[in-house]
């Protein structure tokens, strides 16, 4: 199973969600692809995401920003693989500068992003990882997150580093084949 973890504002309704699924549909592997709407809490969004998983014996997730987050944290705690898109490494820290009102970039719904958000990330991080599990993809022109913070956290991880780009890692549908390799499709 492949399950697409969003980033922080965003939804399953993003653009790498939706290539991503077309994709596996196109291959007649619809029925391998999940991709939950994580709420803001990093609780519940973990709640979530073992609820779609549970009985399942593999599972590839393909974070991107704060999924990516949430994919190692999963994938360290309870085994697995994971593809990670311009990553969030420490989203405790570096989502601390947008404290106050937020809204989802997708569904317009309003919330305020407090310090217990940030003290769940927190609690999330994990300092140590398997290097073997993961398949990094990112793009050096990220003008959210520092792709060479990914680069040093995942080093020994197959790495993808693409020259220019933005966070959304534009170079996304020409990784595809890659990803379903990795993922054991």
């Amino acid at each position: 199973m492949i399950v697409y973890l969003h980033g922080f504002n965003s939804s399953p309704q993003s653009h790498k969600a939706q290539v991503l699924k077309r994709h596996m549909e196109e291959r007649g592997l619809g029925g391998e692809f999940a991709c939950p709407r994580l709420p803001v809490s990093a609780r519940a969004a973990v709640s979530t995401i073992e609820e779609v998983v549970a009985g399942r014996p593999s599972v590839c997730y393909v974070g991107s920003s704060l999924g990516g987050f949430y994919a190692t944290y999963l994938v360290e705690k309870q085994g697995g693989k994971a593809v990670l898109i311009n990553p969030a490494i420490d989203p405790h820290v570096g989502l601390r500068a947008y404290l106050g009102p937020q809204k989802n970039l997708y569904t317009d719904e309003p919330y305020e992003l407090t310090e217990k958000y940030l003290e769940e990330w927190r609690a999330l991080f994990v300092p140590q990882i398997s290097p073997e599990r993961y398949l990094l993809l990112v793009e050096t022109g990220d003008e959210v997150l520092d792709y060479r913070r990914a680069v040093a956290r995942f080093a020994g991880a197959e790495q993808v580093v693409v020259p220019g780009g933005d966070h959304s890692l534009q170079s996304f549908p020409q990784h595809l084949a890659r990803l379903l390799s990795f993922a054991g499709h």
